[in-house]
């Protein structure tokens, strides 16, 4: 058979094609395999709400010093 090879420089530009980016529109929703699963928006929804009670408590020092 015949083997086809492609250099790295035509492989980095097909990366940026905008069909590289969209996922095939057959593809089965598989939880935490093709799509987020329950616990990883469940943990990606807290950390956004720490960070912005964080940011609406005010300037908080990034370490406490003993002194």
């Amino acid at each position: 058979g015949t083997r086809i090879i492609y250099d790295r420089k035509f492989l980095m530009e097909c990366r940026n094609s905008p069909v590289a980016k969209t996922p095939p529109s057959d593809l089965p929703d598989i939880p935490g395999v093709t799509s987020p699963s329950v616990e990883e928006l469940k943990l990606e929804n807290h950390h956004v709400q720490n960070c912005e009670e964080k940011v609406s408590a005010g300037e908080e020092e990034q370490f406490d010093m003993d002194i």
